[in-house]
């Protein structure tokens, strides 16, 4: 056994990169962009983690992963252990590591960033989930005990995934239902195979499924069943639909053909395999040059994927400065590498077509950053006389999304706010008895670990309603109390 490291040769070791495909090879293929570590790049990465008495990263991971452990594990070169650790605490390592912001979460309560670069997280997340995918006849499923509780789970996304993992492990019988043909919600339909392969939330899926969790797909709740349907025959029911419906610029020229939801165009190329037309099915219209509205993650994987359908020129068009991106800079950085052009401080303001009503350019006018706004954000002012046309034949609008109707319709009992979400209490439970919420159709449109978070203490607020006698309180307050009052933190950071 090697001497133990000390922490001056610790703040010796240098952040490991991450290996990646050539910028100029990805923008032709669907491959994955990040490489993955090695073991050995692993290895020392691990060794720059400090051992902190009070690690503060983990009060940075909305799902509470046990960070040190699974690292300190790993540097020791027990790999399995690393592997039992993360996995008991996030159901979709594989997912988490490939597309969480831990730069703006766990990473950015690392000590070590206080000097320097953060222990990569993220990147040992994903080489030990990796492992786990690749050893899984190592890595045995638990089976435990049926309490005889069943519960139905509506959508198949990161919320609902999440709370059927772990409802399956306190030994409920679990139903996910799941409106689309394949499980993995906006894990399969709105990102790229280059962020993250469809194979990896098969297999993620796959796993929960040898758990004992059972998934119908091609059901629509509010159509195939409505919610008191599926109230009467379940125990509990948790709503983890997302919130799927676009957001459009309402602007004139926005039903010209050749402009497209980012939901709808990223859907196609997604999950449809449209990059594979005529082979596929399902066709999508490539664009010469392109126009992606937006700033987010969502916009980057949208003028990312055009890049690799065949774009000559791809644009991202933001009202805000480059410092307000509230993409992943990882993202923007591949983007940038990738050649695709920033029309900043730029807004929209009709979209131009000719008389067979193709798209045929973007009038835009230039922002400047006036006063902060109600985010805190300095809010875009027009610049008078600074209109100017961006020629494209593709605008794609990625602007965000909002709750879609269609189940809260079928169930007016349901409490909603005024932008459509499904209202909860402390609990996360809903106006409706029984009946619990989470994930973007209870906080607006937000980001993957987020929804994994509401998920998970949804599953404890849930045991808690089905085994009250298993789960007293301790010192007058329960654990689904403390576990909601985290919710509701969360909620007001990510809005």
């Amino acid at each position: 056994m090697s001497a133990p490291i000390s922490v001056k040769q610790r703040l010796q070791i240098s952040r490991q990169a991450m290996p990646e495909q050539a910028a100029d090879e990805r923008n032709h293929n669907f491959g994955e962009v990040n490489l993955g570590f090695t073991e050995q790049l692993a290895l020392l990465e691990a060794d720059r983690c400090l051992r902190c008495r009070d690690p503060r990263c983990i009060n940075g991971c909305p799902v509470a992963v046990n960070i040190p452990r699974f690292i300190d594990l790993l540097s020791a070169g027990d790999v399995a252990g690393a592997a039992h650790s993360l996995l008991g605490d996030n159901t979709l390592p594989a997912v988490t590591g490939r597309v969480c912001p831990q730069e703006t979460q766990c990473e950015a309560e690392c000590v070590r960033g206080a000097k320097g670069l953060p222990v990569a997280i993220g990147y040992l997340e994903r080489f030990v989930a990796d492992w786990a995918r690749q050893h899984a006849d190592q890595l045995p499923v638990a089976k435990p005990a049926p309490t005889g509780k069943k519960v139905a789970i509506v959508g198949s996304g990161p919320a609902g995934l999440t709370a059927a993992g772990d409802l399956a492990r306190l030994g409920h019988d679990v139903t996910v239902f799941e409106a689309l043909h394949k499980p993995g919600g906006v894990l399969l339909y709105g990102i790229p195979e280059f962020r993250l392969p469809k194979q990896i939330v098969d297999q993620e899926v796959e796993r929960l499924k040898q758990a004992g969790v059972k998934i119908e797909c091609n059901v629509i709740v509010g159509r195939t069943y409505t919610l008191p349907e599926l109230r009467a025959q379940f125990d509990a029911v948790f709503i983890a639909n997302g919130a799927g419906l676009p957001v459009f610029m309402n602007v004139p020229g926005e039903n010209l053909k050749g402009v497209y939801s980012a939901n709808e165009y990223l859907t196609r190329v997604n999950l449809m395999a449209a990059y594979e037309f005529p082979k596929a099915d399902t066709p999508v219209l490539v664009g010469r040059r392109v126009a992606v509205v937006g700033g987010g993650n969502v916009a980057m994987d949208s003028v990312r994927t055009a890049k690799r359908m065949g774009a000559e020129r791809a644009f991202i068009v933001y009202r805000r400065g480059k410092e307000e991106l509230p993409a992943r800079l990882e993202e923007v950085h591949h983007a940038e590498s990738e050649g695709v052009e920033f029309e900043l401080l730029t807004a929209p303001v009709e979209v131009l077509g000719n008389a067979q009503k193709w798209v045929t350019g973007l009038r835009c006018v230039r922002m400047a950053l006036g006063e902060p706004d109600a985010s805190g954000r300095r809010r875009p002012v027009p610049v008078a006389g600074s209109e100017f046309v961006i020629e494209c034949d593709q605008v794609i609008v990625a602007i965000g999304t909002r709750a879609n109707p269609l189940l809260t319709a079928t169930c007016p009992d349901l409490k909603l706010n005024r932008h459509g979400n499904i209202e909860v209490d402390e609990r996360g439970m809903t106006s409706v008895p029984g009946v619990f919420a989470g994930g973007d159709i209870v906080r607006g449109a937000a980001t993957v670990i987020l929804a994994m978070g509401d998920g998970k203490r949804a599953a404890q607020t849930i045991h808690e309603y089905l085994m009250p006698a298993m789960t007293k309180p301790v010192n007058g307050e329960g654990a689904a109390a403390s576990l909601c009052a985290a919710v509701a933190g969360d909620r007001v950071h990510s809005l």
